[in-house]
C-alpha cells in the first residue's frame, strides 16, 4: 500500500493535501517535487533579503514587518517540505 506524501499546498479552506501514489515519479509527485524546489529557492532569496533588512539600520517598520511576515511566510513552506520530506525516509530496520 503507497504512504501518503504531504503535499506542498493546502486545500481553498486551509487544510493539507497528501497524495498516494505508487511510485515517486508519478505527474503529481513531480509538480509536488518542482513547487517544494520552488518554495526552497524562494525562500533562500526571503532570508537574503530580511538579513538585508536587519542590517539596514534606516529601515523602517513597514520594511521590517514586510521581511518579517515573508520569513513567517517561508519558514512555513520549509516546515511542511521537512515533515513530508521526514515522513517519506524509511524507518531503520535493525
Amino acid at each position: 500500500m503507497a504512504e501518503l506524501r504531504l503535499l506542498p499546498w493546502t486545500s481553498p479552506e486551509g487544510k493539507p493535501c497528501y497524495l498516494s501514489a505508487d511510485h515517486d515519479d508519478s505527474r503529481l509527485s513531480r509538480l509536488a517535487d518542482d513547487v517544494e524546489a520552488a518554495q526552497l529557492r524562494s525562500g533562500e532569496q526571503v532570508l537574503a533579503g530580511a538579513r538585508a533588512v536587519l542590517a539596514d539600520r534606516a529601515a523602517g517598520e513597514r520594511a521590517v514587518r514586510f521581511a518579517l511576515t515573508r520569513a513567517g511566510e517561508s519558514l512555513e513552506e520549509v516546515l511542511r517540505i521537512a515533515h513530508s520530506r521526514g515522513a517519506r525516509i524509511p524507518a531503520y530496520e535493525r
